[in-house]
């Protein structure tokens, strides 16, 4: 119990005074994640539009069919926006990241560079490597923050600093419409149990060190695209701190994306 009180409080830990009164205040409260649809096709193609809709949030990007099902108004949205990679600081296109043609990529939108929960999702996708890699898809993970809070995840995990970039200013989260809000922010001790274990093994390095200076960052959301070329496959947006996205469903992407 007390780990789980310390966790709660790092997730908030540096957050402006006003912040951390309205904190106490919800006492906690946080929406509970809906029941995630597993497996099939039905579940790769889970719409942005729909899960904003259903909370109330500001409507993301909608993808557009185009005649062959693929999703082109995600991939044009997203033309405009550049990250910075990790390891060089180097500004680059999203897009540019994989083949426009026929590339897969998992582009994994993490909360924060300080976020524990963030922490322990990086470790899960870093030992997906392999299974990503069999099945011909590029990961491509973002967290919110400047590259050197992003190498403070790389090298404490470690995570491959090649794979990892950073977005201070939130762009590709607001073109895509991920959530944003101190109500989801806030986690839930019943959530907090339920992935105790892995929680503890990948906080073994965990610094608060990798917080982004603009606290509006705490409060940001995360989500999990999966494309091929200009096609998006797979979307998930997190509904609150540490609601990822099943990693079955997006091996499921990956691996059926010729189909």
């Amino acid at each position: 119990m007390e780990m789980v009180a310390s966790l709660s409080r790092a997730a908030l830990a540096g957050a402006p005074a006003a912040t951390r009164a309205t904190a106490s205040r919800v006492n906690r409260a946080v929406v509970p994640a809906a029941s995630r649809p597993r497996g099939g096709r039905l579940c790769c193609r889970r719409s942005l539009t729909a899960v904003s809709a259903a909370a109330g949030a500001s409507p993301p990007v909608s993808p557009s069919p185009s005649p062959d099902g693929g999703s082109p108004g995600v991939w044009d949205a997203l033309g405009g926006v550049s990250v910075l990679a990790a390891g060089t600081g180097e500004a680059v296109q999203l897009r540019d990241l994989w083949d426009p043609t026929e590339g897969v990529a998992v582009v994994a939108l993490l909360r924060h560079f300080g976020c524990f929960c963030c922490w322990e999702l990086a470790s899960v996708l870093k030992e997906s490597m392999a299974k990503f890699d069999a099945a011909g898809a590029k990961l491509i993970a973002i967290g919110v923050g400047t590259p050197d809070k992003a190498r403070i995840l790389a090298d404490g995990l470690p995570f491959p600093v090649d794979s990892l970039y950073a977005d201070p200013e939130r762009k590709a989260y607001d073109v895509l419409g991920l959530y944003h809000g101190l109500g989801r922010t806030l986690i839930s001790p019943a959530k907090m149990y339920s992935g105790l274990n892995s929680i503890k093994k990948v906080t073994k390095n965990y610094t608060l060190k990798g917080t982004p200076a603009d606290l509006t960052g705490i409060l940001q959301q995360g989500g999990m695209l999966v494309f091929r070329g200009k096609e998006l496959l797979y979307s998930w947006k997190d509904k609150g701190t540490g609601d990822h996205a099943p990693l079955d469903d997006v091996l499921n992407a990956c691996c059926n994306q010729t189909s």
